[in-house]
C-alpha cells in the first residue's frame, strides 16, 4: 500500500528464541488496525520514530462513543457530498459494513469489537475486530479518514521514491497530506480455509505546486489478495476469477497488470517467495479518469464478498490434523515477516505517527517458525510452497 495497508504502527518485540529448534510466537491481541492502509503493518526503533513524529506533530487520536456522518473535516472544501473525497468516505464506510455482516454471518458466533476515534483537527476511523470466533481466529475491518502533514521521507515512502531520486528531495519541507481507506486482514482457524487481505484507498497531497520533492496531486491504490496454507484449485481459481471479472469491466489490461504487479509486490525477498498465491494490486494510479479509478476502487472493494465467503463456507469446517495446523502456523510466520519488513504501508504508518493499535490487527494470534523446515517433495505443504516461489496464472 502507499500509506498504510494500515496506515500506522508501532515497535514489535520478540522474545528471544528457546533454545528449542522450534518457536512458537503469541502475538498479543489488540484491538484495531488503520486503513489507510497499503494493505496495504509497522515495526520500528522507537527513538527513531519518536523523532519523526514529534517533527510533525499529528494529533493523538479520542475514543468517540458514537460513528460520526462523516470524518471530513467542517471547512474541508471537499465535505460537499459530490467530492471524490466524500464518495470515496461513503464507499470504504458501506464496505465495512458489508464486509463485517458478511464475515459474522460465516462465523456463526463471533461478533465484531469497534472502536471509534476521532482527531481534534479532523478525520478519524472505524475500527472493528472479531477475534476467536468460530470460524475465524481474528479478523480485522477498519476505516480511517485522516489529514495529516509528512515529513519528505514519508512522503517518498508513500510514493515508494527512492531517497536518492529528484522527487525525493531531503531539504522539502513538511506535506501536508489527506488520506481514507478501507483495510483487512482475516485469519480463519481452520488450516484449509484461507487468509485474505483487502485495501483500496485514496491519498491526495496538499502541497502547493511548488513544493520541492512533493507536488500536489492524488492517486488511488488498492489490492485483495489471498494467503492459502493449502491450495485447493478451485479455491484459488474461484478467487481469481472474481478479481479478473471486476478488471474486465474497466479495462482488460487490468488483470494481468494488477496480478503480476500483486505477485512481485508482496514477495517475501530474503525468503525469495511470495506471501501466498496472489490477487491484484495497484498503488500510486492517476493516469486514468479520477472519476473512472473512483469507480474501478468501488468495483474491487465490492467484490470482496463475493470472493472470499464462498470459500469460507466450503473449507470452514474441513477435518484436519496437527501436522496440517503446523503448517498453517509456518506459513502466518511468513505473513508476519513480510507485514514488518517489506510493507510500504508500514513504513508510511511509522512515519506519520498512525495509530498503534490498528496496524497490529493485520498479524494473526499466533505464528510459527521452525529451524529449517523444508516441506517434503510432492507432499501438498511441498505444492503450496513451490506455487509461492513460481507464481501460477490461475485464469
Amino acid at each position: 500500500m502507499a500509506y498504510s495497508h494500515s496506515i500506522s504502527n508501532s515497535s514489535f518485540v520478540l522474545s528471544h528464541p528457546s533454545p528449542s529448534n522450534q518457536t512458537l510466537l503469541k502475538l498479543k491481541p489488540s484491538r484495531t488496525f488503520l486503513a489507510v492502509s497499503s494493505s496495504r503493518q509497522f515495526s520500528g526503533v522507537s527513538s527513531r520514530r519518536g523523532a519523526v513524529c514529534s517533527a510533525m506533530a499529528i494529533e493523538k487520536e479520542v475514543p468517540e462513543d458514537e460513528r460520526p456522518e462523516t470524518f471530513l473535516r467542517a471547512a474541508d472544501p471537499s465535505i460537499a457530498s459530490n467530492s471524490v473525497r466524500a464518495r470515496f468516505e461513503k464507499m470504504i464506510r458501506q464496505v465495512q459494513d458489508e464486509v463485517c455482516e458478511a464475515l459474522e454471518a460465516a462465523d456463526g458466533g463471533g461478533k465484531f469489537k469497534e472502536d471509534v476515534w476521532s482527531r481534534p483537527g479532523g478525520g478519524g476511523g472505524i475500527s472493528r475486530v472479531l477475534q476467536d470466533g468460530k470460524v475465524f481466529e481474528k479478523a480485522g475491518v477498519n476505516v480511517s479518514v485522516v489529514y495529516g502533514t509528512m515529513p519528505p521521507d514519508a512522503y517518498r515512502a508513500a510514493k515508494g521514491t527512492a531517497a536518492g531520486s529528484n522527487n525525493g528531495d531531503l531539504k522539502a519541507g513538511p506535506v501536508p497530506f489527506f488520506a481514507a481507506g478501507v483495510s483487512s486482514v482475516l485469519h480463519p482457524k481452520n488450516p484449509f480455509a484461507p487468509t485474505l487481505h483487502f485495501n483500496y484507498r485514496y491519498f491526495e497531497t496538499d502541497a502547493p505546486k511548488d513544493t520541492p520533492g512533493a507536488p500536489r496531486q492524488w492517486w488511488f491504490g488498492g489490492g485483495t489478495d489471498l494467503t492459502p496454507s493449502y491450495i485447493i484449485e478451485e479455491d484459488v481459481k474461484h478467487f481469481h476469477s472474481t478479481q479478473k471479472k471486476a478488471c474486465d469491466k474497466f479495462d482488460p489490461s487490468f488483470y494481468p497488470r494488477f496480478k503480476k504487479w500483486c505477485d512481485d509486490y508482496f514477495t517475501i525477498k530474503h525468503r525469495g517467495e511470495m506471501r501466498g498465491l496472489g490477487g491484484i494490486f495497484f498503488d500510486d494510479m492517476n493516469d486514468y479518469d479520477q472519476e473512472m479509478l473512483l469507480s474501478f476502487a468501488t468495483e474491487c472493494a465490492k467484490s470482496v464478498v463475493p470472493a472470499y465467503i464462498p470459500i469460507i463456507e466450503k473449507r470452514k469446517d474441513t477435518p484436519f490434523t496437527q501436522e496440517n495446523k503446523e503448517w498453517q502456523q509456518l506459513r502466518r510466520g511468513r505473513y508476519v515477516e513480510f507485514n514488518l519488513v517489506y510493507d510500504r504501508g508500514t513504513t508510511f504508518g511509522l512515519k506519520t505517527g498512525g495509530r498503534i493499535e490498528s496496524i497490529l490487527v493485520s498479524l494473526p494470534l499466533t505464528a510459527r517458525w521452525q529451524y529449517d523446515h523444508k516441506p517434503e517433495e510432492g507432499s501438498e505443504e511441498w505444492k503450496l510452497l513451490d506455487a509461492c516461489m513460481n507464481p501460477k496464472e490461475w485464469v
